[in-house]
C-alpha cells in the first residue's frame, strides 16, 4: 500500500444543504470533485486515525465507484475501521443504526434521497456524526470552508475492494469489513415493535397489504422484514430490487410518483395498507383502503398512540415537528403534557433534542417521521409502527384517522410545490415578502384577515444557536396559517414550496384543497406565484 498525495484546486458550489451536497451525477464525476469534498469533510472531523468509519448509500448510478474512491481516501486519512454495507448498500436510517451500534466515528452515506437516479439524474453525499444523525450546521460550514480552500488530498494505491461478498480486508493497517447492510437494522426494529402481534395479521388471512420500495433501497429490509420475520406473503413488497436509476421512476412517496401503490388500496378489492419508501429509506408514505393519511396527523396519530408499542410502553418524553408541519402533533403534546418543538426543516435539528432527552418521537410534513432509536427519519419503522397500532387496535386505518380526528380535531393540510422554477425569480418573490412582512397584519386576502406575519427564526435550546431566515410564517384570525420556503433538496433550479394548514374541531371530512380553498387564494394574492413562477398550477401537491 503506497499512501499519495493528489493536488487539486477548489470547485465552487460545495456548500451542504440540509441533506448533504446534492449534484448532477456529471458534476462528483469532475477529476478531484467527490474527492475534494471528501478531504473536506475529513479535514473537518480530523484527526481520523484509530476510529470507525460507516461507509454505505442508497444504490444509485455512481454509488459503487464512489465508495471504492471513499475507501481508498478513508485508509489514507488514518481510519483504522471500515464497516461498507454489501453491494455499497445501506439505507441512511440503517446507517444511522450501524453507526450508533458500533459507536463509529461516524459515516458517509452517499443518496441524494428522493431526487431520480441515473447517469443524467442526481447524486449525493453527507456526513453522519457519533451520534448517528446528520452533521450539525457549524460541522456543515466548515466542511464547506474547507472545500473553498482546499489544494491536495490524500488516497492509497490499492486494488477494489469486493462489495459484494460478507467478509474482511485488511490494507495496511485498516481493516475493511463488508457488513450485511439489513440484519443490525431487522433486529433493532424486532427489538420495538410486537412482531408477534403483527405476525397474527398476516398469519390470519384477512389482513392485505402491499409494500412498495420503488426499485430503491428498502426493499431488501422490506423483504426481510415484512416477508421473512412477519410472515407477509410473497410479493407483498414490490419494486423490491434496487436499481441505479430506481427503474426509470421517480423515488418519491407520494400519490403522484407510486401510483400503483395508490390504485391498490382504492376500490372494491382494495388492500386494508399500503406504504412507500424513498431512494434512501427516510421517508414514507402510509395508506389505508380509501384513505390518505397525511404525514402531519399520521406523526400526531403514532404519539398519541405510543404507548401501544412495546419500545414506547413508558410514554414519550417529547415531540418535536418541523415548522412548516401542521400543529396536529402540538395539540398531542398539550393533552399528554409533554413539551412540542418546533424546528427549522431538517433532521439535524431533531438530533439535539433526542441527545438531550427532551424528545421522543418527531417528524415533518415531507413524508419523514422518526424517533430517539436512531438520528435519522425512518421510513420502514414508521411503516411498521402503522402495523403494529392496527395489530393492537384491531381497527383498519380509516377508523383509527377518525378516531383521532373526533378527539384532537383536525388540522387540515397541503403543500403545493412548484419544481424546477427559475432560481433568480424565486429569490426574488421571497425577498419580496420578507420585505413586505410588517405590512402584512391587518389586511385582508381571498376572505382572511391576517393576525401575524414573520420570517420563522430558532433558538437551538440545547447547544443555544440560532437559525434564521427558516421560512416565511403568515397567520390568520381563522386559525389558518402560509408558509413559504423555497427548497434546498434540488439540483436544477429552485422548488418553491407552499404550505397551508388550517384547524376545524367540528367539519372534519373535507377534501383538503376545498377546506384550504380561502388559504390557496390568499397564498396567491399575496405572492403573485403564477406571476413568479410561470405555472400556472403546481406541480406536485401533497
Amino acid at each position: 500500500m503506497k499512501r499519495v498525495k493528489i493536488q487539486s484546486h477548489p470547485y465552487s458550489g460545495q456548500k451542504p444543504g440540509t441533506s448533504g451536497l446534492r449534484k448532477k451525477v456529471a458534476e462528483f464525476q469532475q477529476p478531484h470533485y467527490l474527492e475534494n469534498f471528501v478531504q473536506a469533510i475529513f479535514n473537518t472531523i480530523g484527526p481520523c486515525s484509530d476510529h470507525t468509519l460507516v461507509i454505505g448509500g442508497d444504490g444509485r448510478f455512481y454509488n459503487r465507484e464512489a465508495i471504492q474512491i471513499i475507501i481508498r481516501m478513508a485508509v489514507a486519512n488514518g481510519f483504522s475501521r471500515l464497516l461498507v454495507g454489501r453491494g455499497g448498500i445501506l439505507s441512511t436510517p440503517a446507517a444511522s443504526c450501524v453507526i450508533r451500534k458500533y459507536k463509529a466515528f461516524g459515516g458517509i452515506v452517499l443518496s441524494a434521497s428522493h431526487n431520480p437516479g441515473g447517469p443524467t439524474k442526481d447524486f449525493g453525499i453527507k456526513y453522519n456524526a457519533t451520534n448517528g444523525g446528520p452533521a450539525p450546521e457549524k460541522v456543515t460550514d466548515e466542511i464547506y470552508q474547507q472545500t473553498q480552500k482546499i489544494e491536495e488530498y490524500f488516497s492509497i494505491e490499492s486494488e477494489d475492494i469486493d462489495l459484494d461478498v460478507l467478509g474482511n480486508h485488511q490494507i495496511g493497517e485498516a481493516h475493511i469489513e463488508i457488513i450485511d447492510p439489513v440484519v443490525d437494522y431487522a433486529d433493532l426494529m424486532e427489538s420495538i415493535f410486537d412482531f408477534q402481534a403483527m405476525s397474527s395479521l398476516f398469519s390470519g388471512g384477512e389482513f392485505r397489504m402491499c409494500f412498495d420500495a420503488m426499485h430503491a433501497v428498502t426493499g431488501p429490509y422490506a423483504k426481510e422484514i415484512l416477508e421473512n420475520r412477519l410472515g407477509a406473503p410473497k410479493e407483498t413488497v414490490i419494486s423490491a430490487v434496487p436499481l441505479t436509476d430506481f427503474g426509470g421512476g421517480h423515488p418519491d412517496p407520494n400519490q403522484v410518483h407510486a401510483q400503483e401503490l395508490v390504485s391498490r388500496l382504492s376500490g372494491p378489492d382494495a388492500l386494508d395498507f399500503g406504504a412507500a419508501s424513498d431512494g434512501d429509506g427516510d421517508r414514507n408514505m402510509v395508506l389505508g383502503k380509501d384513505c390518505y393519511i397525511n404525514p402531519c396527523d399520521s406523526l400526531a396519530i403514532l404519539a398519541a398512540n405510543a404507548q401501544m408499542i412495546p419500545g414506547y410502553r413508558q410514554g414519550i418524553v417529547g415531540i418535536a415537528r418541523s415548522m412548516p408541519t401542521s400543529r396536529a402533533a402540538d395539540r398531542v403534546a398539550a393533552a399528554l403534557g409533554v413539551e412540542c418543538y418546533e424546528t427549522p426543516t431538517g433532521w439535524k435539528f431533531f438530533g439535539n433534542l433526542l441527545d438531550a432527552g427532551k424528545i421522543t418521537l418527531c417528524g415533518e410534513e415531507s413524508f419523514g417521521t422518526g424517533s430517539n432509536h436512531v438520528r435519522e427519519k425512518d421510513g420502514l419503522w414508521a411503516v411498521l409502527f402503522w402495523i403494529n397500532l392496527i395489530a393492537a387496535k384491531q381497527l383498519p386505518v380509516a377508523s383509527i384517522v377518525s378516531e383521532h380526528w373526533k378527539q384532537y380535531g383536525r388540522d387540515y393540510f397541503t403543500r403545493h410545490d412548484y419544481e424546477g422554477v427559475d432560481s433568480d425569480k424565486a429569490r426574488q418573490m421571497i425577498d419580496h415578502l420578507r420585505s413586505t412582512l410588517d405590512q402584512l397584519p391587518g389586511r385582508e386576502f381571498g376572505g382572511l384577515h391576517v393576525e401575524a406575519a414573520d420570517d420563522f427564526a430558532y433558538h437551538d435550546p440545547v447547544d443555544h444557536s440560532e437559525s434564521t431566515t427558516q421560512g416565511i410564517r403568515i397567520f390568520f384570525s381563522n386559525g389558518g396559517r402560509i408558509v413559504f420556503r423555497l427548497s434546498g433538496t434540488g439540483t436544477e433550479g429552485a422548488t418553491l414550496r407552499v404550505y397551508l394548514d388550517c384547524y376545524k374541531d367540528a367539519v372534519l371530512n373535507q377534501e383538503p384543497q376545498e377546506a384550504l380553498a380561502a388559504l390557496i387564494e390568499a397564498a396567491e394574492q399575496i405572492a403573485a406565484i403564477k406571476q413568479s413562477t410561470g405555472r400556472v398550477a403546481p406541480d406536485v401537491i401533497t
